[in-house]
């Protein structure tokens, strides 16, 4: 452990431009702290041997039991009377750091925490081991990437969002995908944050894949209830992931190739101490490897396939000890293409041969673009700015085109093209700023504005023959949108007594649209009181606002998920929701947590029967509905966190509904994702540092899906002297009015060490679908045989198409 300490003069620095009422209310904060004569520590925690911020880290006086932890960028603030003290600061898998002092002045003390050689808390989410119990937010998950890449994978892609599936209140979408469905909500209503960007498409391969490369990746905090009232503009979830800074002492980085990818990671000083980088590239080659085949089939012409790649950079300057700079960027793409070249030899009418070619281009992409620059400032020992400017972008573009021309004559023949963009484009600017004015008082202030820019879709299309005059050349679709949404928030995390300690904040937000300003106010509380050593209980209510949407006609997420803002006709999303719960600790390595929770929202949206997110006809808001929705439920957790051995069970059973004037005659019913009951087992073991096993177990109710409940003949026709049906009509009664078979699986990895000269070489085998459950993706009918007619009297039948058995897969990995 090293500790870096000094004393610095205080400065006066200028007062902030912010509303009048902040200001009163920092004022009062300050006269109650200098009557009461405090001191203060701050500083910043870091890894001592690559100088890597630690989020979350707890520093605490160790007699008085008084603490903080550090905030996003690895700064705490610890204000004591004068005294002696005992300073700890801990952080899992680290050693912990002991400091006496003796506080007579305002003292920086920056702590360096050396890694565990052998760690004997092997924890599977990255906290304290009793912060779940101690601390007044409940309802949120911090995740150790390490645990999620030591976690079976699907075709040896480790991946977050899987990982967070696996959680009790979170379901996943259909067979494979990445979806999030947090506490009854829809896949729209989750705020995910890549370095304070948001990403509005976090699929890759339609979701059976998420964007984000474990190895480009520091944290990962998750939120399903009781929301800070720092974050906002989404309902049901915050999924808030930090990239790693890079490492400031030397070159490390390590490379992997699997069946599907291959990817790499680099990080290391640009200055030694000063200037860091950190750099992640992935890429799929199936359709490298497919090339051969595709070529060999089509005597060399034709060309296609399937790929995606995510590149991820970041920069990070310190000018001295009270400024810092960050530069991130990702960038990440899906592409589907196919190219063909024939020719076709044929006489026409002077029995004279004729060669025509054709040229056929198809290609469907998708991808995001996010950047962000982000300025750390100390102001002084109890207040820390960062200010971010960020960009963001999500485009989807389909491109078919069909040339043809006779070679014989040299002229230009029939031409066909179709193309179609649609997306979404922001730029933000936002300041946030930590205070610590008293000892029990840690407040968290900031506001921010972005401009939108929505692009609902332009279908171009043009036509042409080998007469100039049928030519067709046009466009149509919705015009693009422009928004400005902007909020401020502040929050105040108080320590009451001992044991009792709330989290009280604001977050106003506005949206201004069509020349419509909406406006909201919408009120956050946590709290938590210690009923003994060992149990806690926990209440929050969140008020949540969304001013965006995402109209999907899929039941998995298609890149044809259209982003579309609230206009005068269509209102922002509402939600109110409340949890109660507790968290036991039965030993020093067992948790056990409940919570309660119930969200009603307004102003949901769905597409109108048969509408879809092409067509020429009508606005896009003419094709949605506006209704509400109900969910509660109850979700358990038994975790263990420290030994070889630790895992979770989470057990969950809820209700989500949906109500809409318009839909299934303005009856409730079941959302689509709707889960009676979700159960998940995940287990890692470590039987030595060369070999370490993981296995998940998910058992789920099926979802809720719309079939007909009768098929009925029309008016019968006479043709070759018998009669035929003309017309066969479906009748399906409820909306969502069947539920699929229940979902259950099992994953197994085994990872294979061994410590090479350079570094650490690693094995990867894993089974998805271990004992190749044949679970349904989406069901069908089908007519019946005369023999199954005769036997049952059904003259069709319900089949189900199952997308994966069990897929094995291997990886190899090399980390120096």
């Amino acid at each position: 452990m090293h500790i870096f300490a000094y004393t610095r003069n205080p400065k006066i620095t200028q007062p902030l431009h912010m509303s009048k009422s902040v200001i009163i209310l920092l004022l009062c904060f300050l006269t109650v702290s200098s009557f009461a004569q405090n001191l203060t520590i701050s500083g910043y925690v870091t890894d001592q041997i690559n100088g890597e911020r630690l989020l979350n880290a707890n520093v605490y006086e160790q007699k008085i039991l008084r603490g903080t932890i550090t905030n996003n960028f690895g700064f705490y603030s610890l204000t004591l009377p004068k005294g002696n003290y005992s300073i700890a600061c801990s952080f899992v898998g680290y050693e912990t750091s002991l400091l006496e002092i003796n506080l007579l002045k305002d003292t920086i003390i920056d702590f360096k925490l050396a890694p565990k050689a052998d760690l004997e808390e092997v924890t599977v989410v990255g906290q304290k081991v009793d912060s779940k119990l101690t601390s007044t937010q409940m309802s949120r998950v911090d995740i150790q990437m390490d645990k999620v890449q030591s976690l079976p994978a699907f075709l040896g892609e480790a991946d977050v969002i899987k990982t967070i599936q696996l959680l009790p209140g979170v379901q996943s979408g259909t067979e494979g995908t990445s979806g999030l469905y947090v506490r009854g909500g829809g896949p729209d209503q989750n705020l995910i944050l890549l370095d304070d960007v948001p990403v509005y498409n976090a699929d890759h391969l339609f979701g059976f894949f998420s964007v984000f490369n474990p190895d480009a990746i520091k944290s990962v905090s998750f939120y399903k209830g009781g929301f800070p009232a720092r974050f906002g503009g989404r309902l049901s979830s915050v999924l808030d992931i930090r990239m790693k800074d890079g490492n400031e002492k030397e070159l490390h980085g390590n490379f992997s190739v699997g069946l599907i990818s291959s990817k790499i990671n680099l990080e290391g000083p640009l200055v030694k101490d000063k200037t860091t980088f950190n750099f992640s590239a992935r890429r799929t080659y199936a359709d490298l490897l497919a090339q051969p085949l595709i070529k060999s089939g089509s005597k060399g012409n034709d060309a296609g396939g399937y790929f995606f790649h995510d590149l991820n950079l970041k920069i990070t300057h310190k000018f001295n000890e009270r400024n810092r700079i960050y530069l991130s960027a990702y960038n990440g793409r899906d592409k589907a293409y196919y190219r063909s070249d024939s020719k076709n030899t044929f006489k026409d009418e002077n029995n004279t041969d004729v060669t025509m070619q054709t040229k056929d281009k198809f290609s469907l992409g998708w991808g995001n673009i996010t950047t962000a620059l982000r300025w750390n400032y100390i102001f002084s020992n109890k207040l820390f700015a960062n200010t971010t400017i960020t960009y963001s972008r999500y485009l989807f573009d389909v491109m078919e085109n069909t040339t043809k021309k006779n070679i014989t004559t040299g002229q230009k023949g029939d031409e066909f093209g179709l193309n179609y963009k649609s997306g979404i484009e922001d730029f933000g600017f936002k300041m946030d700023f930590d205070y610590f004015p008293v000892p029990n008082h840690r407040v968290k202030f900031g506001g921010s504005i972005v401009d939108h820019t929505f692009k609902p879709g332009i279908l171009a299309f043009k036509e042409s023959g080998s007469d100039a005059s049928s030519k067709i050349d046009t466009a149509f679709g919705n015009p693009n949108i422009r928004a400005q949404e902007l909020y401020a928030y502040i929050e105040d995390n108080i320590d009451l007594s001992a044991r009792f300690s709330v989290n009280f904040g604001l977050h106003a937000s506005g949206f201004f649209v069509d020349n419509t300003f909406y406006q909201s106010l919408q009120p956050r509380v946590s709290a938590r009181f210690m009923a003994s050593d060992r149990l806690s209980l926990k209440a929050a209510y969140s008020k949540m606002s969304q001013n965006i949407h995402l109209l999907s006609s899929s039941t998995i997420n298609l890149p044809t998920d259209l982003w579309l803002p609230t206009t005068k006709k269509v209102k922002p999303q509402t939600s109110h929701q409340f949890a109660l719960g507790g968290v036991y600790k039965v030993n020093r390595a067992i948790d056990f947590s409940v919570e309660g929770f119930y969200k009603s929202m307004t102003n949901l949206l769905e597409y109108k029967e048969g509408a879809s997110f092409i067509g020429a006809t009508t606005g896009w808001e003419d094709k949605v509905e506006m209704g509400k929705g109900w969910s509660y439920g109850a979700e358990f957790m038994l975790e263990k966190t420290i030994g070889k051995t630790t895992g979770w069970i989470g057990y969950t059973w809820s209700k989500a509904e949906r109500q809409f004037d318009n839909l299934n005659w303005g009856q409730k019913f079941y959302a689509r994702y709707d889960r009676r009951h979700d159960l998940s087992f995940v287990m890692t073991h470590r039987f030595s540092k060369r070999f370490d096993v993981g296995l998940t177990w998910v058992y789920g109710t099926g979802n809720a899906v719309t079939l007909p409940t009768q098929n009925v003949s029309g008016a019968y026709v006479p043709y070759m002297n018998q009669y035929y049906s003309q017309t066969n009509y479906e009748y399906f009664g409820q909306r969502n009015n069947y539920r699929m078979p229940s979902y259950h699986r099992m994953d197994v990895g085994f990872n294979f060490h061994k410590q090479k000269k350079h570094g650490i070489r690693t094995w990867n085998i894993s089974l998805y679908n271990a004992y190749s459950r044949q679970n349904p993706f989406f069901l069908y009918f089908e007519s019946t045989s005369e023999a199954e007619y005769k036997q049952t009297g059904k003259s069709r039948k319900l089949n189900q198409l199952s997308l994966f058995p069990i897929i094995p897969s291997i990886s190899y990995s090399y980390k120096f």
